[in-house]
């Protein structure tokens, strides 16, 4: 093993002949260690967010090992580590509220262990932006490793995408064109192996993002999670984590405004989240990138959607992979000049162009031709107006074409639990035309942002066959989710944005083109009502005490990324300071 040019973080735990280089060694040779593993190697943590509580990761136990065995292989020296894994599918009230927690458990294992690199082993959607926010601010040599997308989802005998299908079938209940039983039949095939969502949803998303950030290998997105080519993926990335850190290529180096400008075309071409609008805008503020919302348009404008995926397209995430995954769309924007830095820096060591100039894609109905886009600009609409002062969202690839440009008047929700009460109720004065506004769904107001800005319509709309309407609130909206929703409104309502003083009635313009989103009364009207507001709030006992205290006291808008207004910055991997 030629010696690494750079000294290893390590060395300071266990390159001394002195009472402290005793006991660290010795407490690891505890676990059969033998002495020459201590000897200059470099030591890789494993990053593990292996959970049985987050079903999209529950087998990463096993690739884990594949990890190890590349580590070894290239001369390192893995150690595993467990940090806090938050599913989105079954933590409540929603894992958008610890990701921030997950990201300083992940900052503070990294900085306070011997470790001179990382591999972080991510997938459901919260996992990815944590690791790497954790990992960012410390500023070392790390690659991520997706879990992997689930089988393609089955009923009657064709494919269903798992998210999309439960939005889909709930409402096809609720419109009364399927039985409770149905519904209910669609559980067994709906998530059938191993894996994230097989959509286009956040952690799809966000494994896209990962690659074309330059911080995994090529074709880590769209790998099955069951198939055998996601453990060599596992197995080379450990093998490259190890260069990495002997090369002393760290975190800052492809985190760079290029790489985030990068990923903004790539989120357009493949129809991705709106969630990766806050997360990348998390990221980039952790190694010191300046990413603002008004970047999605002056950046993403005029990218087309060439991915045909679920929930704005027609496949899944298996047939992604085979026709072409990630590296195929690259090579489409590259080649059509619309990847802004080709020259852009990847975790092999190799530019991003370099990496998918010569990409195979096997089927133009998946990864579509620039002449047949599955939308014509996919880039997600940053709004701004009297509602939204400091922006909102919408992603018109899962958008209704008819709806982005749309006037109509405001039924309001003050809160989640007053939309189900009134949404059932078939007196509900609501028609096609109405604007749904749900409020104190935001950072602070639910709190954690939960993804509930994607309303199911009212039932009595449903069975006259309405499909779509505009929808507006602070909240998010699931990645596996559809339709003509505005999100991320900011400030919130809870924060005291002007989303808190719509009322029931009040007409709202919606123009997705000019970017404007607008209530239709006078500013003096608007700021006597906020004043109105303001008079009468309190306190909610509920965030007087614990992490929830934390959150709602520090967490910044959905337009600064939400994270924590203190943990905005690189801190670096400067070795603590000992204690023995």
């Amino acid at each position: 093993m030629s010696k690494p040019p750079v000294k290893l973080r390590s060395a300071a735990w266990f390159g001394t002949a002195d009472k402290n280089g005793f006991m660290y060694r010795s407490w690891m040779k505890n676990q059969g260690i033998p002495d020459h593993e201590f000897q200059g190697k470099p030591i890789i943590g494993i990053c593990n967010t292996w959970s049985e509580l987050t079903p999209c990761n529950a087998h990463f136990r096993k690739l884990a090992e594949h990890v190890k065995r590349g580590i070894l292989e290239a001369g390192g020296f893995p150690v595993e580590f467990p940090v806090f894994s938050n599913g989105e599918s079954n933590l409540r009230p929603t894992a958008m509220l610890t990701r921030n927690l997950a990201s300083m458990d992940v900052e503070e294992s990294i900085r306070g262990n011997p470790i001179d690199g990382v591999v972080l082993l991510v997938g459901c959607d919260k996992t990815t932006p944590a690791l790497l926010m954790g990992a960012a601010s410390c500023d070392v040599p790390a690659i991520v490793v997706t879990g992997g997308p689930m089988l393609n989802g089955k009923l009657n005998g064709k494919n269903i995408g798992s998210g999309t299908a439960v939005w889909q079938l709930s409402e096809q209940v609720k419109a009364g064109t399927i039985s409770i039983n149905d519904f209910l039949a669609a559980e067994a095939g709906h998530a059938r192996s191993a894996g994230t969502c097989n959509t286009m949803g956040t952690a799809s998303t966000m494994a896209c993002m990962a690659e074309s950030l330059g911080v995994s290998l090529p074709h880590n997105a769209a790998i099955p999670a069951v198939d055998a080519r996601r453990q060599v993926l596992a197995h080379l990335s450990g093998s490259r984590i190890v260069e990495m850190v002997n090369e002393g290529l760290t975190l800052s180096k492809l985190l760079t405004r290029e790489a985030f400008e990068n990923a903004i075309r790539t989120n357009a071409a493949i129809g991705g989240s709106t969630n990766a609008v806050i997360h990348l805008k998390a990221i980039a503020g952790r190694i010191g990138v300046d990413l603002q919302l008004d970047d999605w348009t002056s950046v993403g404008h005029g990218t087309p959607t060439l991915v045909d995926l679920l929930p704005s397209g027609r496949f899944l995430m298996e047939e992604f992979y085979y026709a072409g995954g990630l590296p195929g769309v690259l090579r489409r924007l590259g080649e059509a000049g619309l990847l802004p830095h080709p020259n852009a820096l990847t975790a092999n060591g190799k530019s991003i162009w370099d990496n998918v100039k010569d990409a195979a894609i096997h089927d133009e109905e998946v990864i579509r031709p620039l002449t047949k886009p599955l939308v014509p600009d996919g880039s997600i609409r940053v709004l701004r107006g009297n509602l939204a002062p400091n922006g909102a969202v919408l992603k018109p690839s899962a958008a209704s074409a008819h709806l982005l440009k749309h006037r109509g008047r405001a039924v309001v929700f003050e809160s989640l639990e007053h939309y189900k009460e009134r949404i059932v109720d078939p007196d509900l004065d609501i028609t096609a035309d109405s604007v749904m506004v749900l409020k104190n769904c935001g950072p602070r107001g639910y709190p954690g942002m939960a993804e509930v800005g994607n309303m199911g319509l009212p039932p009595k709309l449903l069975a006259q066959g309405v499909t779509d309407m505009v929808r507006i609130s602070d909240a998010r909206m699931s990645g596996t989710a559809y339709g003509t929703v505005v999100l991320h409104v900011a400030p919130e309502a809870r924060a005291g944005g002007p989303l808190a003083v719509v009322q029931e009635g009040d007409w709202i313009e919606l123009d997705a083109e000019t970017g404007r989103l607008h209530l239709d009364v006078t500013d003096e009207e608007l700021a006597a009502r906020l004043v109105a507001w303001a008079a009468v709030q309190q306190v909610d006992p509920a965030d007087a005490t614990g992490y929830r205290h934390l959150y709602v006291k520090h967490v910044m808008q959905a337009d600064q990324g939400c994270d924590f207004d203190f943990l905005v910055g690189c801190r670096g991997a400067a070795v603590p300071r000992h204690s023995h």
